[in-house]
C-alpha cells in the first residue's frame, strides 16, 4: 500500500495573532519584556508597549481590581510599582539587632533592644512585630539612606511619574516615665541636596501616660523631579533623665512607594 505523506507548515511566533502573543508574552518576567522581548522585532516592541499586555499582568500577578480601570492612565507603570512595592527600611522590627542603622546619637546608656510588650508597656497591634528599638536618658537618634536606584527605581520613573512615596513609624512611652519622640524624612538628590522633607513637632509624652503603640504617617507628592535617595530618622529621649532605657520606644518603620492596591 502506498503511504500516505503529509506536510507539515512551520507557522512563526510572529505569524500569531495579537491577543494570542499578549497571552504568552504576559507570562515573561517584566525585565524580559523591557530588556529583551522589545528588541526582538518592531511587532514585538508594539505588543511589550500595549496597555493590554500589562493589564493581563496585573490580573496575573493579583494587582488588579475592576475598579482601578478607571483610574489607572498607564498600565505599564502602574505593574511595575506594584511589583517592587515592599519596605525599603531594612531591619524595622529590631530582628536583626541595629544592622541596617546607623547610629547617629547614642547617648546616655545608649540605644537597646527590648522584647514587647515590655515593662510597663502594652502589645503593638501588628502580631508580626516581638521587638522594638528603646532610647536612653541622652538623645539617641538612628537612620538609614536609601538608594532610590538599588531598589529598582530608576531615575525616569522618580521624575516623570514622581509615585507617592509613603513613611510610617510607631512609636510609644512607657507607662512610668515621660519621653521625647522625633522624626525626620528627606527626599534628597543626587549631590544631597534637600528637595522636600517632612519634620513634625516632637511629640512629647508625660508620665503616667498609657503607654499606647501610636502610628504616624505621612504621604509625599507631587515632590520635585530629582529625588535618588531617601533619608529617614527617628529617635529621642527620656525627659527626667533616669539611668537605664525609659525613652520612646519605636519599631515596625517603613518606607514604600507606589500606588495603594
Amino acid at each position: 500500500s502506498r503511504r500516505r505523506s503529509c506536510r507539515c507548515v512551520m507557522t512563526s511566533i510572529g505569524d500569531l495573532p495579537e491577543d494570542v502573543l499578549v497571552e504568552l508574552l504576559s507570562l515573561l518576567p517584566a525585565r524580559e519584556l523591557v530588556g529583551t522581548c522589545s528588541l526582538v522585532c518592531t511587532q514585538w516592541r508594539y505588543v511589550v508597549d500595549l496597555a493590554t499586555l500589562w493589564k493581563r499582568k496585573c490580573q496575573r500577578d493579583g494587582f488588579y481590581l475592576p475598579n482601578l480601570d478607571r483610574t489607572v492612565s498607564d498600565w505599564k507603570t502602574f505593574y511595575m510599582l506594584c511589583n517592587l512595592k515592599r519596605n525599603l527600611i531594612k531591619n524595622p522590627c529590631a530582628e536583626e539587632n541595629f544592622q541596617h542603622w546607623k547610629l547617629d546619637h547614642n547617648e546616655g546608656d545608649k540605644w537597646k533592644i527590648e522584647n514587647l510588650p515590655g515593662a510597663h508597656g502594652t502589645d503593638l497591634p501588628v502580631p508580626a512585630v516581638h521587638k522594638y528599638f528603646v532610647t536612653s536618658y541622652g538623645p539617641c537618634f538612628k537612620s538609614q539612606l536609601i538608594t532610590l536606584q538599588k531598589e529598582g527605581y530608576w531615575n525616569q520613573l522618580m521624575d516623570e511619574k514622581r509615585p507617592e512615596i509613603v513613611v510610617k513609624d510607631w512609636y510609644a512611652a512607657r507607662f512610668d516615665c515621660g519621653c521625647r519622640y522625633e522624626l525626620t524624612v528627606r527626599l534628597l538628590s543626587e549631590d544631597y541636596s534637600i528637595l522636600e522633607e517632612f519634620h513634625p513637632e516632637p511629640v512629647v509624652i508625660e508620665q503616667w501616660s498609657d503607654a499606647v503603640w501610636r502610628e504616624i504617617s505621612h504621604t509625599f507628592q507631587n515632590y520635585p523631579a530629582g529625588v535618588r535617595y531617601i533619608w529617614f530618622q527617628h529617635g529621642g529621649q527620656d525627659t527626667q533623665f533616669w539611668a537605664g532605657w525609659y525613652g520612646i520606644r519605636v519599631t515596625n518603620s517603613s518606607i514604600t512607594i507606589g500606588p495603594l492596591t
